[in-house]
């Protein structure tokens, strides 16, 4: 690398950081804020309080990488810019297609680096963060995860009254369908382990019916235990009760891939999905866009005010990304073609626009 490069990827990186240090400063100020109405219940205190609010920092961190790292890079450029810096390397060489790539290429680095902390580590600081709050102020596992469900596995439906932990669920209900999409089997049984590929249930009652003419037949049996494979996992189940955005990558690809099995809707992981693959691509053209402003002319209006609208615009990008995803949603749409679409369209007009500012 080049001193020139350098000099512009350590400027980058030191505006990224200020950005990301106001950035979680301002997000913790007032989390802390709403956490100090829970202080002081069981054994909820600030100090609590304060692990709580630190152990959440990576997350937000990942989840507002895009606009951190657009501002961070936005503000350095503009600092090159105000100082004359940024005419001197112009002067020296360096065009503005190069200068704009140089900054997109330390975003996208800076970008996969939070990427991959984000995916190993953030999941395990939250899980922890909400498990240590959660003791803190008096509410066990077990009680904020006695939470029931359904879920359809190949032509059987389970229904599980109480997830207690992810392993140990009570009252399950599972119906096996035939063909025709008619009853079989009811399978009762009062609990089960869940080991990661079978439920192996206590206490059982098992209603066979079967036809005759107009008639259906039941028989009933009861058995002691009865195990049950199931083509899902404990990261399925963890995920039934998160959000899209709190789930790990790969999990989004086993939970879209287990819905699409059992032709079951997968719309909003595949928005989530294709947001985060697109992350990098997306950022990229909000940049560009940014650099429109930094390298227009003196002329037109000040520096302060180019950045401003600048980072105004490529949020308002971001704005709209997301809004499409909506719309996939509602309207039926292919995720991945209203997700890349407006990023597509978007870095084509840029990079026609800063071509002409480079060659005029």
């Amino acid at each position: 690398m080049k001193i020139r490069e350098r000099y512009i990827a350590i400027t980058l990186l030191n505006h990224t950081l200020i950005v990301l240090l106001v950035w979680l400063g301002i997000y913790s100020f007032f989390n802390f804020l709403a956490e100090l109405n829970d202080v002081g219940t069981a054994n909820y205190s600030v100090l609590e309080a304060f692990k709580y609010i630190l152990f959440q920092m990576p997350g937000v961190s990942y989840d507002q990488a895009s606009p951190i790292i657009l501002l961070g890079c936005i503000l350095g450029m503009g600092h090159l810019a105000s100082t004359g810096q940024l005419l001197i390397f112009r002067v020296g060489g360096l065009s503005i297609l190069k200068i704009t790539w140089i900054t997109i290429k330390n975003a996208l680095i800076f970008i996969f680096a939070i990427i991959i902390f984000g995916e190993l580590l953030v999941p395990t600081l939250t899980k922890y963060s909400e498990s240590v709050r959660s003791n803190a102020l008096g509410n066990s596992d077990l009680s904020i995860s006695q939470n029931g469900f359904w879920i359809r596995d190949g032509d059987n439906f389970i229904n599980v009254r109480n997830n207690i932990n992810g392993q140990l669920f009570s009252e399950i209900t599972v119906l096996e369908v035939n063909s025709l999409n008619e009853i079989e089997r009811i399978i009762k049984s009062e609990q089960a382990l869940f080991d990661g590929n079978s439920l192996d249930m206590t206490n059982n009652k098992i209603f066979n019916i079967s036809k005759s003419g107009i008639f259906d037949n039941i028989s009933v049996k009861e058995r002691n235990s009865y195990e049950k494979t199931v083509s899902f996992d404990r990261d399925l189940i963890d995920s039934l009760e998160k959000k899209p955005k709190n789930l790990t990558t790969s999990t989004l690809f086993k939970k879209i891939q287990f819905l699409s099995e059992n032709k079951l809707s997968s719309g909003a992981y595949e928005v989530e999905l294709y947001k985060r693959l697109l992350k990098p691509f997306t950022l990229a053209t909000m940049i560009l866009m940014a650099m429109l402003f930094i390298f227009g002319s003196s002329r037109d209006a000040s520096l302060g005010r180019k950045i401003f609208f600048g980072v105004a615009l490529a949020l308002s990008f971001e704005l709209v990304s997301r809004i499409g995803g909506a719309l996939a949603l509602s309207f039926d749409f292919s995720p991945l073609f209203i997700s890349i679409l407006p990023a597509i369209i978007v870095m084509a007009v840029a990079m026609i626009l800063l071509i002409k500012k480079s060659i005029s």
